[in-house]
């Protein structure tokens, strides 16, 4: 039998080629390990907690263990009394669910109780560990395989994210749908923890998919769900220093001083174009507050700041700026502009009759300045605003 000869690459392309299987190797070290850190940490709470209700041990107790395993391992990090807390915490919470073992010690244990006992194998020959272990969970959203099954699987993003972001989202999302939803943006966005705090307060959970738009009628059917996911009904601008009685003017160049915060409220998928973008329309120049592209949707998005309550005229003006974007700043192999226009309030009713007949999509949302607080306690603590401008005026002093 004829042998093929391997093909011969440049220097370059080898080195190419290993450095991307390091990096293959890294992250798939990296996730092993992570998983190993939360069955530890998993497992350790589970050892607190049964010890400490069959003792009847008050938390003073964590004290003691605590320094117990730092005279054991000298340095170690993660052992402190309050993340032993944390990790009771966080195995009271996953308690009744099974965490199944990784395919390949499944198949180990199989093989290997097989061999002894001289039974044959179950597994069909020819097939891959992952597929011979396949089931119809796979495929499905974490969320569902926990409330069907049970089960948590080694390549669920349970595992994908880390300690801290657990103990986050178990202090601030009691239900388990909420939290699985942030694990999963976590994972698919690269959120760092910070980022992910942002997101919960910012309740983007309730607010994702919500703004109230006309993409059922302007874009195409395979735009329509993408869209939708990509905007929120409100945004939260907890990041500028402005007040109520500030005009779009200060609102625009605080969010430009602020991009990178104000990037990470829209969603990594966009990309900053420009601000008071230019359009020239017969020697006529017309201007757009907020210019960005979005990498998912091929699309080129409008933002319209408004810092009073939404008027039906706005509608007909981002009409007129999404038509002159199409048909002067649009690339052939991208799809139609879309328009949102941001403002401090909107009635719903008003939106629907503006956008009736209108043939360009575009939605409309709402921003707030500062997170929301019960309104009995509204009136006792400062707004971030204010806190801003203390600050820096004690810098200047």
């Amino acid at each position: 039998m004829k042998v093929k000869k391997p093909q011969i690459l440049s220097h370059g392309l080898i080195i190419k080629e290993i450095t991307e299987n390091i990096r293959k190797s890294r992250y798939s070290a990296s996730r092993f390990v992570n998983r190993e850190l939360l069955l530890l940490y998993f497992n350790t709470g589970a050892t607190l907690s049964r010890q400490i209700q069959a003792a009847q041990w008050g938390d003073g107790i964590l004290e003691i263990i605590s320094n117990g395993i730092q005279t054991a391992f000298p340095g170690i990090r993660g052992f402190s009394i309050r993340n032993l807390k944390n990790m009771r915490q966080f195995h009271s919470a996953y308690s009744s669910v099974e965490f199944v073992q990784s395919a390949t010690a499944e198949f180990n244990k199989n093989t290997k109780s097989q061999l002894l006992t001289g039974q044959t194998a179950n597994f069909p020959i020819g097939q891959s560990v992952t597929a011979q272990l396949s089931s119809p969970l796979f495929g499905q959203s974490t969320t569902a395989q926990i409330n069907s099954t049970g089960q948590i699987r080694p390549d669920d993003v349970f595992f994908q994210i880390g300690f801290t972001h657990h103990i986050l989202l178990l202090q601030k999302c009691p239900d388990l749908k909420e939290r699985f939803f942030y694990m999963q943006q976590a994972v698919q966005n690269q959120w760092s923890v910070e980022v992910l705090r942002y997101h919960i307060v910012s309740k983007l959970y309730k607010k994702k998919g919500k703004i109230f738009n006309n993409f059922a009628e302007s874009l195409p059917a395979n735009l329509k769900k993408h869209a939708l996911e990509a905007f929120k009904d409100e945004y939260l601008l907890n990041f500028i220093n402005v007040n109520e009685y500030d005009g779009e003017e200060t609102l625009e160049n605080e969010l430009i001083k602020n991009l990178r915060d104000f990037l990470m409220s829209l969603g990594r998928e966009f990309a900053f174009l420009g601000n008071q973008y230019r359009l020239v329309v017969e020697d006529d120049e017309f201007f757009v507050d907020l210019l960005f592209f979005h990498r998912r949707l091929r699309s080129l998005i409008a933002v319209e700041l408004k810092t009073v309550k939404f008027k039906p005229e706005y509608a007909g003006k981002m009409n007129f700026y999404l038509e002159a974007l199409d048909q002067c700043v649009k690339l052939e192999n991208e799809n139609p502009s879309i328009g949102i226009i941001l403002c401090k309030e909107k009635k719903n009713t008003v939106v629907e009759f503006a956008f009736k007949r209108i043939n360009r999509p575009m939605g409309v949302a709402t921003y707030v300045l500062d997170d929301k607080l019960p309104p009995e306690y509204q009136k006792y603590l400062p707004t971030s605003a204010q806190l801003k401008k203390a600050a820096q005026k004690g810098t200047r002093s």
